[in-house]
């Protein structure tokens, strides 16, 4: 409904004085407030949407409102099966009121709405159909307010743009700490939020502390034990440790030791430590499977602690449900200056959701490929991300990778140490190198591709080195470099595009040597660029001007044939004498 058809409402007015007229809401003007005690589902400009808004209704109560308006496409919704953070469309996340769990909404993740707003003394009745609620702005005066039906709110709302000008207002409005200590706190909130530490109890010397998950920093990326886990938050930290002496430390240091990461209780909700005697508000961390404690068995310390995994389902403000914990284990020699690289993983589902669903891989769009995220490679039937090379400290190739980035270009590279090897073995070795053990096959058009859907990939165009094309018969030629070429266009409407890939290819760079006996190291490349191949439609025109029906200039056809001189007058006799026919005919109508 647009502003013009707004005022043509059926809004009856008791009295209007000189100079009143409809004061749409905005984000920069004083923001009404509420001023009776019923909840309001619609999100004014100006209020804080993250608590319920109250308000007073105007309308008869018998009508319904959505407190949940769905969208055509959950944009944020970028993980299957799995609730994501602050994506209040996510259907995953089973909530009827998001905000009561988020601390926001993501842009897209709910329908933009604007008010329309008038004193309320000059209201005696509404017959408006459309929503319409009385609010209470800063100066204390009641305002009567009717939601506007503009769908072109519906798109993404544009971020808030930081500059010079107002950073420094910014910040002191929404700076702080990064998180406010749940101990400070004397009444524990009912539920958890997102991102909130997840509180633990251990019954055996009754203390409260926080789930940590290690995290590495430093250059070195030593473990930082105090990084707490966030709510709804699943994350992956790696992290290293070093040990002067692993004798002492293999079964007296707690990070080594599988029992310390499973001798406690979760708590379902925070209020839960206000009544520790009520068990039904602590969920016990089950073992998946077995492990052992750690053993110093001559020179070698056993059962190490690798890896972590924990599995916590969740029940929207209900909390906690059920944690699941798995390891990894592995053996150290004791030796000096020993080192230990540990894995972390805590992974959220919704409770009762089935584990295929929770080990699907995330989304990079939904359904457009969003920038920065993972680009989808596809190989057989398993799904995965297209890599880069990774070098470790010292340049040799890492066995880990680094992620393509949609829309980002990168260029990396490491040292490959040569076993020796024929020349086939030794191709097939450093091809794997490049591109991984899982060569990638196919890429996915968008990010929200299913892998059992074939006609949402496109293969990957490559051609491996040739021998002839080197002029060498009796040489190895081997790849050096990789880039990773990918074409990709936006699509959809203009308000909301859609990024995709069009197509993509695997172009090497090859080299021939002689004697691959000799070579023992070989510097590789990896290279990937995007080009955006978009073709931006025609902008659009304006509105078509009214048709008029005859000449502006009457007389313009005299005119020209008068100006023209003799010849032009002789080709537009024709035309005066058809006129003044015309003329004598209305003037003889006039005197009838």
């Amino acid at each position: 409904m647009c502003i013009s058809q707004l005022m043509l409402l059926q809004v009856f007015f008791l009295m209007v004085p000189e100079g009143v007229w409809l004061q749409p809401s905005s984000p920069s003007g004083a923001a009404p407030t509420p001023s009776d005690g019923s909840e309001t589902p619609w999100p004014v400009p100006g209020i804080s949407t993250v608590g319920p808004t109250v308000v007073t209704p105007s309308a008869p109560e018998n009508g319904t409102v959505d407190l949940f308006p769905a969208l055509p496409v959950c944009v944020c919704d970028l993980t299957p099966g799995t609730c994501d953070i602050n994506c209040c469309c996510d259907r995953d996340c089973y909530l009827l009121h998001p905000r009561t769990v988020f601390s926001f909404c993501l842009p897209g993740s709910v329908r933009s709405s604007s008010w329309m707003c008038v004193d309320n003394s000059l209201i005696f009745r509404s017959n408006s159909p459309f929503p319409s609620r009385v609010f209470m702005d800063s100066g204390g005066v009641r305002q009567f307010c009717v939601l506007v039906n503009n769908s072109r709110l519906n798109y993404f709302q544009k971020l808030q743009k930081v500059n010079a000008t107002n950073f420094q207002a910014l910040a002191t409005e929404f700076g702080g700490e990064s998180f406010t200590s749940t101990f400070q706190t004397q009444s524990p909130p009912p539920f958890y939020r997102a991102g909130d530490p997840i509180l633990t109890y251990f019954p055996k010397w009754s203390v409260f502390s926080l789930l940590r998950q290690p995290a590495g920093v430093g250059a070195g990326g030593l473990c930082a034990e105090s990084n707490p886990a966030g709510f709804l938050e699943s994350k992956s930290t790696t992290c290293a440790r070093f040990f002067k002496n692993l004798t002492n430390s293999c079964t007296l240091d707690p990070a080594l030791n599988a029992a310390s990461y499973y001798n406690f209780t979760v708590l379902k909700v925070p209020r839960g430590m206000t009544d520790l005697q009520n068990t039904k508000f602590q969920v016990p961390v089950t073992l998946v499977s077995q492990a052992g404690s750690p053993l110093l068995s001559g020179n070698i310390c056993q059962n190490v602690v690798s890896q972590v995994i924990y599995e916590i389902e969740t029940n929207g403000t209900f909390g906690i449900q059920k944690v699941s914990v798995s390891f990894g284990q592995t053996n150290l020699t004791v030796e000096p200056d020993t080192s230990l690289q540990q894995h972390f993983l805590i992974r959220f589902r919704a409770f009762q959701q089935s584990t295929a669903a929770s080990l699907t891989g995330p989304r990079s769009g939904n359904p457009g490929y969003i920038v920065g995220k993972p680009l989808l490679a596809l190989t057989g039937d398993k799904s995965h991300s297209m890599t880069l090379l990774q070098s470790q400290g010292d340049g040799i190739c890492s066995v880990k990778k680094h992620e393509v980035q949609f829309g980002v270009n990168a260029i990396s590279g490491c040292k490959l140490r040569l076993k020796k090897m024929d020349c086939s073995h030794l191709q097939q070795e450093i091809y794997q190198t490049l591109h991984g053990k899982t060569s990638p096959e196919h890429v996915a058009i968008f990010g929200n591709a299913d892998p059992a859907q074939k006609r949402e990939w496109t293969r990957i165009l490559s051609r491996n080195c040739s021998v002839s094309a080197m002029h060498c018969t009796s040489c190895c030629v081997i790849p050096v470099s990789l880039e990773i070429q990918v074409l990709w266009a936006y699509t959809g409407l203009q308000s909301n595009p859609q990024a995709h890939v069009s197509g993509a290819r695997f172009l090497y760079q090859c080299q021939s040597i002689k004697d691959s006996q000799q070579v023992t190291e070989v510097a590789l490349t990896t290279v990937v660029t995007f080009v955006d191949i978009t073709q931006k439609p025609e902008p659009p025109r304006g509105q078509p001007r009214i048709d008029w029906k005859l000449p502006f200039d009457f007389f313009f056809p005299l005119k020209i044939a008068f100006s023209r001189g003799v010849d032009s007058q002789k080709g537009s006799a024709s035309l005066i004498l058809i006129l003044c026919l015309l003329v004598l005919g209305v003037l003889k109508l006039e005197t009838k």
